[in-house]
C-alpha cells in the first residue's frame, strides 16, 4: 500500500528533525533564551490602585425635598471624567513638585496625556470605585494615586461649597429684584382699581336687565305720547270728546293686534269699550259733536310735556349704560391682566424665596460636609510586584515559540538547501534513476556523533532546568532577578518623577 501525502509529510519531517537534532534543540534553547531574556529586560510597570466609597449621609435622606443634592449616580458619572481631567491632573502634577513651568507646550501635553493613558477609573458598583496608575517607579505609582484621590476630594467638597454660596447669592439678587417687580405689580393694579373701580364693580347682566327696563319703560311712554296726541289733533279738528275717544280706542286695537290675537284680554276690553262709544255716538240727539273742554285739552298737554321730559331722561340713562355696558369687558381685561402679571410675579418671588432656604440649607450641609462623604476605604499603597510585563506568560510563550521556532528554522532551512536528498527528488528533475548506493555507516564516525550528541542533549537539559528556574522563581514570587536589576540601577522618587517628562 503507497503512504498518502500526510504520511509522507510527517515521514520527511520526522527524518528532519532526526537527522537535524542538534539543531533542533541548539536553536530551541536560543529562542526560549530570548524571551527569558526579554521578559526581564521589558520595563516593569507597577500598578498602584486606591479604593474610595462615596456614601449618602443620613442627613441628606433627612432633608430630602427641602434641600438640592446631587443624586449618586451623577455623581459617579461625572467622576469617571472629572477624575482624569486636565485641571485635576495640572494640580496633582503640581502638588507633587513636579515643575513643567519651564517646559514647552508640546511637553507639558505630552506628560498630561501619558498621565491620562496610564490612570484607570472602574466603578465596582454603585458607590464604590478604584483609582489605578501605572508607572515603573513604584512609588510614583503610590503617590500618584493618593494624590489624586485626595485633590479630587478636595476640589469637589470646594466646588460643592462654591456652587452653594453663589447659588444663595444669586437667589438673594433674583428675591430683591423680584420683590421690586411685585411692589410695582401691586401699585399699578391698586391704581387701576382706584381709576376704573366703579365699572369693574358694575355687574354686567343686571346693567343689561335696567337697559331692558328702561328701553320697555321709553317704549310705553312713547306709545302713550303718541296716543295723547292723537286725541289732541282728532279732538282740535272735531271738537267731539267722544270722537278723539274712538279714534284713540281704534289705534289702541290695531296696536294690540298687531301683538296679539282677538281673544288676548285687552283687546277684548278695547273692542268692548269702542262699541261703547259708538253706542253713545248713536244715541246722542242731532249727532252734533259736543265742545272741548279747555282743563281737557290743558291737561293733554301737560302730559304730553311731562312725557316728552321722561323720555329724555330715559334716553339719557339708555346711552350712558350702553356706553358704560361696552366699557365694561375692556376695564375687566385690562384688570385681568395686571393681575395676571402680579400672580406670575408672586409666583415666581415665593419660588425663589423658597429654594433660597433650600440653598441655605445645602450651604450648610456642603459646609460641614453633611451630604455626600467619599470615604478612601483602601489607600494607595507601595506596589511590590510589578503589573507587568508578565514574565511568566512570556516565558511560556517562549517555550512553547522556541520548539515552534526551532523547527520552523529547520524546514526553511532544508527548504533552501538544493542538494539531492531523496530519491523522489532525483525523478522530480527528469532523469531516470538508474540505481541507488546506500550510504556506508563508518562506526567509529556514528560513535563519536552519538557521544557529541549525547553531550548536547546533557548539557541542553541542564540548560533547560537553568532556565526553569526562573518561572520557579516568578511562581514563589521570589524577587531575586528585581534586586539584581535594581542594584544595577537606583532610581529615587525624583528620578521616577522626571522620567515622566521623558
Amino acid at each position: 500500500m503507497q503512504p498518502t501525502s500526510s504520511e509522507f509529510q510527517y515521514r520527511k519531517y520526522l527524518q528532519l528533525l532526526t537527522r537535524r537534532k542538534e539543531l533542533f534543540v541548539v536553536l530551541a534553547l536560543v529562542i526560549t533564551t530570548a524571551f527569558f531574556v526579554a521578559s526581564f529586560l521589558l520595563p516593569r510597570k507597577y500598578e498602584s490602585t486606591s479604593t474610595v466609597f462615596i456614601e449618602k449621609n443620613v442627613i441628606s435622606e433627612l432633608v430630602k425635598g427641602i434641600t438640592v443634592t446631587p443624586s449618586m449616580e451623577d455623581t459617579i458619572n461625572v467622576l469617571t471624567y472629572a477624575i482624569t481631567s486636565r485641571t485635576l491632573l495640572t494640580k496633582v502634577v503640581d502638588s507633587l513638585d513636579m515643575n513643567i513651568s519651564g517646559k514647552s507646550d508640546l511637553d507639558q501635553e505630552t506628560l498630561i496625556k501619558e498621565l491620562q493613558k496610564n490612570t484607570k477609573v472602574k466603578v465596582k458598583d454603585k458607590n464604590l470605585f478604584t483609582i489605578s496608575f501605572t508607572h515603573k517607579n513604584p512609588r510614583v505609582a503610590r503617590d500618584f494615586v493618593n494624590t489624586l484621590v485626595r485633590v479630587y476630594i478636595e476640589q469637589s467638597i470646594s466646588s460643592k461649597r462654591g456652587e452653594s454660596y453663589d447659588a444663595t447669592k444669586f437667589l438673594t439678587e433674583q428675591i430683591d429684584t423680584f420683590n421690586q417687580k411685585l411692589k410695582k405689580a401691586e401699585d399699578e393694579v391698586n391704581t387701576y382699581k382706584r381709576d376704573k373701580g366703579g365699572i369693574i364693580a358694575i355687574d354686567e347682566g343686571k346693567l343689561f336687565e335696567e337697559i331692558n327696563i328702561a328701553q320697555q319703560k321709553l317704549y310705553d311712554l312713547e306709545l302713550r305720547r303718541r296716543q295723547l296726541e292723537g286725541m289732541r289733533q282728532v279732538t282740535q279738528k272735531t271738537n267731539d270728546p267722544l270722537l278723539a275717544r274712538l279714534t284713540t280706542l281704534e289705534k289702541r286695537r290695531d296696536e294690540l293686534l298687531m301683538q296679539y290675537n282677538e281673544s288676548y284680554p285687552d283687546v277684548i276690553k278695547v273692542n268692548s269699550d269702542i262699541e261703547t262709544v259708538k253706542q253713545q255716538l248713536a244715541d246722542r240727539k242731532g249727532g252734533q259733536s259736543q265742545p272741548l273742554e279747555p282743563q281737557e285739552l290743558a291737561r293733554i298737554e301737560a302730559e304730553i310735556g311731562a312725557i316728552k321730559v321722561t323720555e329724555a331722561g330715559l334716553k339719557r340713562y339708555i346711552n350712558t349704560n350702553k356706553t358704560l355696558l361696552q366699557n365694561i369687558p375692556t376695564a375687566k381685561a385690562g384688570l385681568d391682566k395686571l393681575e395676571l402679571e402680579k400672580k406670575n410675579q408672586k409666583n415666581i418671588y415665593d419660588q425663589l424665596f423658597a429654594r433660597q432656604g433650600q440653598s441655605e440649607v445645602s450651604k450648610q450641609m456642603e459646609v460641614q460636609d453633611k451630604s455626600t462623604t467619599f470615604r478612601v476605604v483602601d489607600p494607595a499603597v507601595l506596589p511590590l510586584k510589578p503589573s507587568s510585563p508578565n514574565r511568566l506568560r512570556i516565558m511560556f510563550i517562549g517555550l512553547v515559540g522556541g520548539l515552534v521556532g526551532s523547527f520552523g528554522l529547520l524546514v526553511l532551512l532544508d527548504q533552501l538547501d538544493s542538494t539531492a536528498k531523496d530519491v523522489d527528488f532525483v525523478k522530480g528533475l527528469g532523469h531516470p534513476v538508474l540505481a541507488i548506493i546506500p550510504r556506508l555507516q563508518d562506526q567509529e564516525m556514528l560513535a563519536r556523533q552519538r557521544r557529541r550528541s549525547l553531550r548536547i542533549f546533557v548539557a541542553a537539559g541542564c540548560y533547560l532546568l537553568l532556565l526553569l528556574v526562573f518561572p520557579a522563581m516568578e511562581i514563589f514570587d521570589l524577587r531575586v532577578m528585581d534586586r539584581l536589576l535594581d542594584s544595577m540601577h537606583s532610581p529615587d522618587l525624583a528620578t521616577g518623577l522626571k522620567g515622566l517628562l521623558r
